[in-house]
């Protein structure tokens, strides 16, 4: 029973998926699937339920999830004491959108690069509302996302700025700028809303309350995407603010003066913290420490 055995579990245990969970150890789902098969034998029970539809981590599963946690946990604990004081050297993974890439990484990855130039990064931009279902299912070691009304146990979230949500409608002439200078309330007009996140939760809770079902002309993925359709006159829409200024398009629409109170995002810097073991996750984590004071 090896540690790398170990982190393939762990990485199966978390994504409960053969396929994306041989993605990111980077071997095949056969070479996964004789690995997990191993370490049942090893063990002497099974580790997973599985069939052709779904995986799930027996009771013995979770039992072995903790012990394997703890096991590759002391082992990155004693690298870094016993490590020599030469540069960093691996990988670093991170997620966020390509908002966030641009607005707060500069900063951070600066100057990690200058401290510990050995360091691959490997970034991979997309959905905000992604960010910490891929932290969570192991798909990268940091992420940048809007803090939830509920944080995981297991996540540390570092705040970085803080943006407020607005209501958006395009310049364009005609439909939807006519019928909002007809008097026509914004709530009637067609929306464009995101597939998932904070501030589709905000905005799903604002029309419960008020007792309006919104008339929903399409569902994207990702806000920069809302601001695109709105440009193009497909209807209104809420994003943050962040994403509005940095927006190729910012100036075809408009911010409508409408105080709908939605609660602002909160915007950090995410990690597991058990993956705080890692030197090189520990080093950016610190240096986003100190940046973000």
């Amino acid at each position: 029973m090896n540690r790398v055995a170990l982190e393939q579990f762990l990485v199966l245990s978390e994504s409960l998926h053969f396929s994306r969970a041989s993605e990111l150890c980077h071997v095949s789902p056969s070479t996964l699937s004789r690995v997990v098969q191993r370490l049942e034998s090893e063990v002497g029970v099974p580790l997973f339920y599985r069939d052709n539809r779904s995986v799930a981590l027996t009771a013995a599963g979770r039992e072995f999830q903790h012990y394997a946690r703890e096991v590759v946990e002391r082992w990155w604990q004693l690298k870094e004491r016993v490590k020599e004081s030469g540069p960093l050297e691996g990988e670093l993974s991170l997620y966020c959108s390509v908002t966030a890439s641009y607005r707060f990484l500069p900063e951070l990855l600066s100057e990690f690069r200058r401290r510990h130039p050995g360091v691959e990064i490997k970034l991979r931009t997309g959905d905000a509302a992604l960010s910490l279902p891929k932290l969570l299912g192991g798909e990268a070691d940091l992420v940048i996302a809007a803090r939830p009304a509920e944080l995981n146990a297991d996540v540390e979230f570092q705040r970085i700025s803080e943006t407020p949500l607005q209501l958006i409608a395009p310049l364009v002439e005609g439909g939807v700028s006519s019928s909002l200078e007809v008097g026509k309330p914004w709530y009637e007009l067609p929306l464009v809303q995101a597939e998932s996140g904070v501030a589709r939760m905000h905005l799903d809770r604002w029309f419960v309350e008020q007792g309006i079902k919104p008339d929903v002309y399409a569902t994207v993925a990702g806000n920069e995407a809302i601001v695109a359709m709105v440009n193009l006159g497909c209807g209104v829409g809420v994003v943050p603010e962040l994403v509005l200024q940095n927006s190729p398009v910012a100036e075809r629409v408009k911010v409508l003066a409408i105080e709908l109170r939605l609660p602002p995002f909160e915007i950090g810097l995410c990690v597991r913290g058990r993956s705080l073991q890692k030197p090189a996750v520990k080093a950016l984590w610190s240096i986003a420490e100190s940046v973000c004071r």
